[in-house]
């Protein structure tokens, strides 16, 4: 597969420099070169286009506006943030409107690339450090009777799945617990992710927090769970 990537930031230099340093890559497909929110809108709009590298701070329409946007237009569109900053308000903000990871502008370009090909495959681009971080900034409680009926859509199984990942577990470990292979995990994940509709792991955790099947601290919560 090629990803199809658009590069959205207000400063040229820095787009040439991510188009000359993805365009060596043979998994990627430099589709465009942007610089505001409201071109990546526009751009999105008009084409297909698998991953955005959305600068998070654009004069006008900045990148949490736009993120939201894009995933509005067409939910198939991962965003990928970039920052000079680590983890900053901006950053947040932009996670809680759909984006699937951040990325600071001093990555290397195999980091870059490397990220840019696993968000497009549904994977989320945050380590383990920034997702703890991302907890603290959730709210909890939000909609415990709402979230027992999301996970009353799922299988046992799914259930299973669901309760793993908002741990924050990856597939190999979610394998291991459950007995079954990595591909069936990625199956099940997939379906969570569908039936919650969500677009990523990361924002598995966060509606784990939301809805109270965590608590503070990481544990799981004894809620809310499957009615009957």
């Amino acid at each position: 597969m090629t990803v199809r990537v658009l590069l959205a930031d207000d400063q040229e230099l820095l787009r040439e420099a991510l188009a000359m340093m993805l365009a060596r890559d043979e998994r990627i497909e430099i589709v465009g070169s942007i610089g505001s929110g409201d071109e990546a809108i526009s751009f999105v709009r008009a084409h297909a286009v698998d991953v955005v590298l959305m600068d998070v701070r654009m004069p006008g329409t900045d990148g949490i506006a736009a993120t939201a946007a894009v995933r509005s237009i067409r939910s198939d569109t991962r965003v990928l943030v970039l920052t000079t900053f680590d983890l900053d308000e901006y950053v947040f903000g932009a996670i809680r409107a759909g984006a699937s990871g951040f990325l600071t502008k001093d990555a290397t370009p195999q980091a870059v690339a490397d990220a840019v090909v696993a968000v497009a495959s549904g994977e989320a681009a945050m380590g383990e450090h920034a997702v703890a971080a991302m907890v603290g900034f959730v709210r909890e409680g939000a909609a415990p009777d709402t979230a027992s009926d999301a996970v009353e859509s799922l299988s046992p199984r799914e259930q299973e799945v669901l309760r793993m990942l908002a741990t924050g577990a990856g597939n190999d470990a979610i394998a291991q617990r459950l007995f079954v292979s990595q591909n069936t995990v990625k199956t099940h994940v997939k379906a969570v992710l569908a039936k919650l509709g969500l677009p990523d792991r990361i924002h598995v955790v966060i509606w784990a927090y939301e809805n109270g099947l965590r608590k503070p601290g990481g544990g799981p919560s004894s809620g809310p769970h499957p009615r009957g």
